[in-house]
């Protein structure tokens, strides 16, 4: 697949198939995400891949009491959907994918959030192009950010978990979806 294909295709992925993936795929992935462009070019990345599915199973529980707690009502009662989901313990936020991916910066600094999305982004194509899927799953961020998360992730306290990643083989293709129209400004002499 070319790269223009996998940018038009690539969408988040929410059901996959029960195959493990494999981890000489997985360390094809993260040597595409270290090739993302960084601000003077500190690479603060590393890398948390979690196969134990006792484990993910133990994040998204404790992820989604952490989002109940600290979310702002109003947030959540203005979507009933998610206050549903994080309130079923048979919700699984990982959506049983075979593997996370956790994008950490090594310390804080000013640009951390933006040189891992890059490398999160490389990531996510990358595993486009390998016939994968992946799903940025924002409901475990803050729960990975946590004294207890970056434990659970053996990450040291300076360190800053960004990008939490799921990995699966898809169990069906997604389909397009559409895009609106961009804002486009043209600036010209």
């Amino acid at each position: 697949m070319d790269l223009m294909e996998a940018i038009y295709s690539r969408r988040a992925v929410r059901e996959f198939t029960s195959e493990p993936v494999d981890e000489k795929m997985l360390r094809e992935l993260i040597d595409a995400a270290i090739q993302a462009p960084s601000a003077v070019n500190e690479q603060p990345w590393l890398f948390s891949v979690v196969l134990d599915k006792a484990l993910l199973a133990r994040i998204s529980r404790e992820a989604k009491a952490h989002v109940l707690k600290t979310t702002a009502v109003g947030l959540l009662s203005h979507s009933r959907h998610f206050q549903e989901i994080l309130n079923d313990p048979t919700f699984d936020i990982f959506y049983h994918a075979p593997a996370l991916i956790v994008v950490s910066a090594v310390t804080a600094g000013p640009w951390v959030i933006e040189n891992c999305a890059l490398a999160a982004e490389n990531l996510m194509l990358a595993a486009r192009g390998l016939g994968l899927g992946t799903c940025w799953i924002g409901f475990s961020q803050g729960w990975l950010g946590t004294e207890e998360g970056k434990a659970a992730l053996n990450l040291s306290p300076s360190c800053v978990p960004v990008a939490p990643i799921i990995v699966g083989h898809p169990k069906s293709e997604s389909p397009p979806v559409a895009r609106k129209e961009p804002q486009i400004r043209w600036i010209r002499p």
